[in-house]
Order: structure tokens, then C-alpha cells, then sequence
């Protein structure tokens, strides 16, 4: 009957540390995850810079930031949406903030088409 026992006892601990090993792996794995979509979003936000060349200053600069697309974007939306001075103010809040920007001759483009909205 003893060994019975035992053979319980062992099972019993057995169980109880592959019980905790599978919670430690599982427990890595989100880790692991979660680092992965951090990577992710930190990519997605980072602007994407050209690489530096000898004589091209232009290249260091970020070719466009997420802030300016959405900028440019809710400008647009509110152009869309019958407001031409909304629009424009954002057009001009994207030209103040980034002048150089990859979207700057589409926002004077827009800025001019919501001037022509507004006088008629």
C-alpha cells in the first residue's frame, strides 16, 4: 500500500510541476507577442528615412510622418464635407508644420481649390 502512495505522491508533483511549466511557457510566449506588436507599432510610427548619400542632404530628412497623411487627410475629409475653411486651415497647419514636405504641392493644389469653393 505504501507504494501506492508514493506512486500518487509522485504523480501528484509530477502534475503540479508540468502545470507550471506549461503556465512559465505560456506566459513567455505573450510575452513574446506582445514585444512582437511592439516592434510592430513603433515601425508603423517611425517615420521611414532615405539613406544618407555623400552631396544628398535631402536624404536625411524622414520622406513623410503618419501626422502629415492624417493632416492632409482630414483636411480632405472636411473639404468633402462643405467646409472650406476648415479645410484650409488644416492645409495650412500641414504647410506651416512641414513645409517640405512629400504632400506640400497637393495641400497648395487643395488650399486653392477651397479658395475658389469659398468665393463662390
Amino acid at each position: 500500500m505504501s507504494k501506492l502512495a508514493w506512486l500518487v505522491v509522485f504523480g501528484a508533483v509530477g502534475g503540479i510541476v508540468w502545470y507550471f511549466a506549461r503556465i512559465r511557457r505560456q506566459l513567455a510566449e505573450r510575452q513574446d507577442e506582445a514585444e512582437a506588436r511592439m516592434v510592430s507599432l513603433i515601425a508603423e510610427v517611425r517615420p521611414a528615412t532615405a539613406p544618407l548619400l555623400p552631396g544628398n542632404p535631402v536624404a536625411a530628412q524622414p520622406l513623410h510622418a503618419p501626422q502629415e497623411r492624417l493632416l492632409l487627410d482630414a483636411a480632405g475629409k472636411a473639404g468633402e464635407a462643405g467646409e472650406p475653411v476648415l479645410a484650409i486651415q488644416l492645409y495650412a497647419k500641414l504647410l506651416s508644420r512641414c513645409p517640405k514636405t512629400v504632400f506640400a504641392s497637393q495641400a497648395r493644389t487643395a488650399v486653392e481649390e477651397q479658395k475658389k469653393k469659398l468665393k463662390s
